[in-house]
């Protein structure tokens, strides 16, 4: 095994990945509200977390990924309320949009993917525990986490305790003993239509309370790393870390990881509060999976990138390349003499999981391969694009497509980036006069022989 080394936001440098059973590694991801369909920066989340065990697990590490499903939520309320509809229902739907869309990305699924709603049990004995410490009170039907009580709050973000602001509003304020706690149960109002039992009065769970309980079920204290946005490190993952160190008297995580936000033209966070999104199912019709594989992966995962054409371009670009490159390569295996590049490639992404860096070394690897012509094993290319879920491109080897047609194709994906699509439906009538058809999968677009 490589000498892997993350980025931990608490302690705010890379550290070398320790993990807390020696050759096992428990993951756990904060997943989508589902209040509404997923976008391309909710996407990020989901896409960072499985190529990270992709790469784990090639190193020979045993990998539990946990992303959970938050069914219950204000905003779900709030969204539920304006729909007319009842909130679990609403929620049931759109779990089922996210997995759908999510699977489109080709990177499999999860090895658990609990819901909220079905961890009450677990939520009501942590809020149990923190009462029992004097951490937490219970105040006309609502429990508030006492912010003050845990002398480390704060450590996590690095934020002064006094500037914080718990983003609750005026809500239950009147009931706080401190404005700078925060809920862990919500008293049932009228118009929420799920409400649990517990020992301080029907009601249901607040946010944060939520996926401490369904982290700690799933992989135990101490988890290996805890991921999510870099918008989560307050006030979400800060008071997760507290509830648990609070309760248990020990870490939630050893590494917690940070992505950067995406934003729709620009480098700003993509929002459903700000009206700036692209829906992750629209942009995998119009660009496919291999696309958005590619422009995820171009760039470091704790950078914010934007979602604009120039880079959706270079992406569609990058994957005409290799499928270029694939029709060269043969099985089997890769001249020694590549090693190097191969190695470089692996070598990146245990530096903090530089995925940029690492796509450079193998499309220098293409390169090279390139200027030796035909009958290069590909295997090499294999092990590199399998750990970022693009390994598919390269059994275009098998169909020999003519050099003419795989041009006219990467035309095609180029045009469909652009949004072009009258040019694009132009260049599928070209490829079929050839006698080759694209059909568009959910691994992105494939040339097969017109039968």
């Amino acid at each position: 095994m490589r000498a892997i080394r993350l980025h931990d936001t608490r302690v705010g440098r890379v550290v070398a990945l320790e993990p807390r059973d020696p050759g096992r590694v428990g993951i756990y991801a904060c997943g989508p509200t589902v209040y509404s369909r997923i976008h391309v920066g909710n996407a990020r989340a989901f896409v960072v977390p499985s190529q990270l065990k992709r790469f784990l697990v090639r190193e020979g590490y045993d990998v539990t990924l946990v992303i959970n499903v938050t069914d219950i939520n204000d905003k779900i309320y709030t969204a539920a309320g304006q729909a007319g509809r009842e909130s679990d229902g609403l929620a049931r739907e759109m779990t089922a949009h996210y997995l759908a869309d999510t699977s489109r990305l080709g990177l499999g699924r999860p090895d658990a993917e609990p819901l909220a709603s079905e961890t009450i049990g677990p939520i009501v004995e942590l809020i149990s525990e923190l009462i029992e410490r004097g951490h937490a009170y219970a105040a006309d039907g609502d429990v508030y986490f006492a912010v003050r009580s845990l002398a480390a709050y704060g450590e996590l973000s690095g934020s002064s305790v006094d500037a914080m602001d718990q983003g609750e509003g005026v809500q239950g304020a009147a009931r706080k003993r401190d404005p700078l706690d925060f809920a862990l149960w919500k008293a049932h109002k009228p118009g929420e239509d799920t409400v649990w039992d517990a020992p301080w009065g029907r009601g249901r769970p607040g946010w944060h309370i939520e996926c401490s309980a369904m982290a700690e079920e799933l992989l135990g204290l101490e988890l290996d790393i805890h991921m999510g946005g870099t918008d989560l490190m307050f006030p979400h993952h800060e008071n997760e870390a507290a509830q648990t160190l609070a309760a248990r008297g020990r870490p939630l995580a050893r590494i917690w990881m940070h992505h950067g936000m995406i934003g729709l033209g620009s480098a700003e966070k993509m929002s459903k509060s700000e009206g700036n999104i692209r829906l992750l199912g629209a942009a995998l019709d119009e660009v496919g999976p291999d696309t958005l594989l590619m422009y995820f992966s171009g760039g470091h995962y704790r950078q914010p990138v934007a979602y604009d054409l120039e880079r959706l371009e270079e992406a569609a670009a990058r994957v005409a390349r290799v499928r270029e490159a694939a029709r060269k390569l043969e099985p089997g295996q890769s001249p020694a003499d590549l090693e190097p590049l191969h190695a470089a490639f692996f070598d990146a992404l245990s530096d903090d999981f530089n995925t940029a860096r690492a796509l450079g070394a193998a499309f220098e690897w293409i390169r090279e391969a390139n200027r030796r012509g035909e009958g290069v094993g590909q295997a090499h290319l294999r092990e590199m694009l399998d750990v970022l879920g693009l390994g598919h491109l390269l059994e275009t080897t098998t169909a020999r497509v003519p050099a003419d047609a795989a041009t006219l194709a990467s035309r095609r994906a180029e045009a469909r980036t652009r949004r072009d699509f009258a040019e694009a439906d132009r260049l599928r009538d070209e490829l079929r006069a050839l006698g080759w058809e694209v059909r568009d999968g959910s691994a992105g677009p494939e040339l097969v022989p017109v039968e």
